[in-house]
């Protein structure tokens, strides 16, 4: 396998993920885009090209096919519906699933045998339905779970306390959705409880802010889509760069059968495991409410 991208979805999502491999550095040798509208595809080829000599990494860029997946190291999934103002993301399922099954078959007659990235919301039903449509063992299917939850939550939090968000070390849990929920017991500012700097109070109203901020970008500008590229190159570079890096991704929970975002490690193999959070038992039963609203849904699909 080659240092090569597939992004499957030129819309938003797709798009800003592409914009963003070019302007940070990356392992990324060779980027290739499919899309139905092929185009669109053309002109976004050429349009990125035209900023390589820009750029801090050379990557060759290009309209792919299906076959471009067979050598590919990543293939991120961005197509599907649009999620709607007033829509949840897991009303967008029964659009979206059809969608998937179609292009996952695609994917693997091409021989693939890398990592299965997904961005398509409801993101981890979406990521539970390419782990059973590919049968990929679950490490090589990921989704970007509650990354960009978490790293709204740090932004927060650091804005409300004038630090740096890297020093926040606090995460989201569970569905990337309205059942998300933040494990307060675990989250720090250094090596202090956050406890020690904001009250349970401001917390919570944080936590609410985090939970609706999609909602509220969605009415106010359509859609959300610059975040979520950079987070997709969050992960692209944790898994080529073999970081071993700790992200809420969405991964598979083997006694549930679900996938939902928790805390893993990720390097070049894909997960390599679960990095063990101790909840307190009101966060377990918000894992729990989480683990049912995404099991729900699952179940209702003929898979």
């Amino acid at each position: 396998m080659k240092n090569k991208i597939v992004i499957i979805g030129c819309g938003n999502v797709g798009m800003s993920y592409a914009y963003a491999l070019l302007n940070q550095k990356t392992n990324v040798e060779e980027l290739a885009l499919i899309d139905l509208n092929e185009e669109k595809v053309l002109g976004e080829v050429m349009d990125l090209n035209h900023g390589l000599p820009f750029s801090n990494t050379k990557i060759k860029i290009k309209a792919g096919t299906y076959a471009d997946c067979h050598d590919a190291y990543i293939v991120c999934i961005c197509a599907g519906a649009n999620q709607k103002p007033g829509e949840t993301r897991l009303e967008l399922l029964n659009r979206n699933a059809i969608i998937f099954k179609d292009i996952i078959k695609e994917v693997i007659a091409s021989g693939f045998s890398g990592i299965f990235l997904i961005a398509t919301n409801p993101v981890d039903v979406m990521s539970y339905i390419t782990y059973k449509y590919s049968n990929f063992p679950s490490h090589r299917v990921i989704g970007t779970g509650t990354s960009l939850d978490t790293a709204r939550l740090r932004f927060l939090i650091g804005e409300k306390l004038n630090l740096n968000p890297q020093n926040i070390h606090a995460y989201v849990m569970g569905e990337h959705g309205d059942s998300e929920f933040v494990p307060w017991s675990n989250a720090y500012v250094g090596s202090s409880p956050i406890t020690k700097f904001l009250s349970m109070d401001i917390l919570e109203e944080i936590s609410l802010k985090v939970k609706n901020a999609a909602y509220e970008i969605i009415n106010k500008k359509g859609a959300t889509y610059y975040a979520i590229g950079m987070v997709l190159v969050r992960i692209t570079n944790a898994i080529l760069n073999n970081e071993n890096t700790i992200l809420t991704l969405s991964t598979y929970n083997e006694t549930d059968d679900v996938y939902i975002g928790e805390p893993v490690i990720l390097n070049k193999e894909g997960i390599v495991r679960k990095f063990p959070i101790n909840l307190i038992d009101g966060e377990k039963e918000k894992l729990n409410l989480s683990i049912n609203v995404i099991k729900k849904k699952c179940q209702s699909l003929d898979l």
